[in-house]
């Protein structure tokens, strides 16, 4: 019998039944071998580790590089929901607070990504170069973190030379896919490019199976929508160019590939958190991306300046349209971590799915794009096939973690 020296701070009804759950072979093993938990096994107790503080922000990477922290009381659960009601009322109140909290969450990632995609386009619309732009975003996330981590608002990560190697890869097809969306805003409405990036499980399901991963029936067809979708949202766009619609597809292979490599590259690295990974990500996404800029559009930078300060009227409002995209677009993806950090994947793949459809409501009332009612159709479908997709994956998920309890 294994003596746990518990902290009495811990709900007693919780650890009753964390400790239930436990698998009674794996137990035995952890016995014959003779390691220590945390240690040689991942969390062998079903108890993770417990820090005596939390930083500041409590922060995940939803797209696929980040390591999501696990809070004592979604130990020992299956389901979606990490949340365990004990029935007591002191639980019941801070279940309550934690969904007061959430919800603040939700409405200010749906709120910032909202205002970046709004002053984003603005500015696009009158200075129509979205490789500086897209530079400038990436500069404000990495002044960001550079103030965090200089005056230890934030721990600054341990930099080593094979963590930054390993970085390259993600933070080139980070590149590629923010840069590849910022060409398709300059070139379309935003509610179209957002309606074919609802189109990256489709990229997902496809790349992650030529790498050996098997996919459920169910999967395979929950993307049918998401392609018939997109594909009726693009014949019927009124503001359709291929560029655009190139961007948003090039921007979808780009986070995805993304999404791969690091889940390949960066096991190894996972007591760096989603932030501290993403700030990262960010400075050497801009590394990589101004040169290229330069070469690419810097020939007009000042003439274009001129352009959208006579467009405007006053440089203040470039200026301030500008630097709103560049900080809410750290911001939301800020928000989204923090949210993903709180709840399950399947409820934040709905959140995102949701959020969707929330900025392309909103950019359409405020940029009063025409919208066709076959085209209407097709972003609906599309993004419905997104919902179902979250709901097989989901499920493939459960499936998977209940074999695993078996072996």
């Amino acid at each position: 019998m294994i003596s746990l020296n518990l902290s009495p701070s811990l709900n007693p009804g919780l650890l009753h039944k964390t400790r239930t759950r436990q698998n009674s072979t794996r137990l035995a093993s952890l016995l014959s071998t003779g390691d220590k938990p945390f240690i040689n096994c991942r969390y062998p107790l079903g108890f993770s580790p417990i820090r005596d503080s939390k930083p500041l922000l409590s922060l995940t990477n939803p797209s696929g590089f980040s390591r999501r922290s696990r809070s004592i009381s979604a130990v020992g659960s299956s389901d979606p929901d990490p949340d365990i009601d004990s029935g007591e009322p002191e639980n019941k109140e801070n279940k309550k607070a934690k969904n007061l909290q959430l919800g603040i969450v939700f409405g200010l990632w749906y709120f910032q990504n909202i205002v970046f995609n709004i002053f984003n386009k603005k500015a696009l619309n009158v200075f129509p170069y979205p490789w500086l732009l897209a530079s400038f975003q990436l500069f404000a996330g990495s002044i960001w973190m550079l103030i965090l981590w200089s005056f230890k608002l934030y721990p600054c990560p341990k930099i080593s030379k094979p963590f930054i190697i390993a970085l390259l890869g993600p933070a080139l097809f980070h590149t590629v896919g923010h840069i590849s969306a910022c060409v398709s805003f300059s070139k379309v409405a935003v509610s179209f490019t957002h309606v074919i990036k609802s189109a990256e499980p489709v990229f997902s399901v496809i790349f992650s199976s030529f790498l050996g991963d098997s996919y459920p029936l169910a999967v395979w067809l929950s993307i049918l929508p998401i392609v018939m979708g997109c594909s009726l949202a693009a014949v019927t766009e009124v503001s359709f160019n291929l560029g655009g619609l190139s961007g948003a597809m090039i921007s979808n292979v780009g986070f995805v590939l993304r999404n791969i490599y690091s889940k390949r590259s960066l096991q190894s690295f996972k007591e760096i958190d989603g932030l501290n990974l993403y700030g990262c990500i960010s400075i050497l996404a801009l590394v990589y991306l101004f040169p290229v800029a330069i070469f690419v559009e810097g020939s007009h930078w000042v003439q274009g300046y001129h352009k959208a300060i006579a467009s405007v009227g006053k440089p203040s409002t470039f200026y301030v349209w500008v630097l709103l995209s560049g900080v809410f677009y750290h911001l939301y993806n800020q928000s989204s971590y923090q949210a993903l950090d709180e709840i399950s994947p399947l409820t934040f793949s709905v959140g995102n799915t949701m959020k969707r459809v929330v900025v392309i409501v909103s950019t359409v009332l405020v940029f009063r794009n025409p919208v066709r009612p076959l085209n209407a159709l097709g972003s609906a479908i599309a993004i419905f096939g997104t919902f179902l997709y979250s709901q097989a994956t989901a499920k493939k998920k459960k499936i998977d973690a209940g074999s695993d309890k078996k072996i």
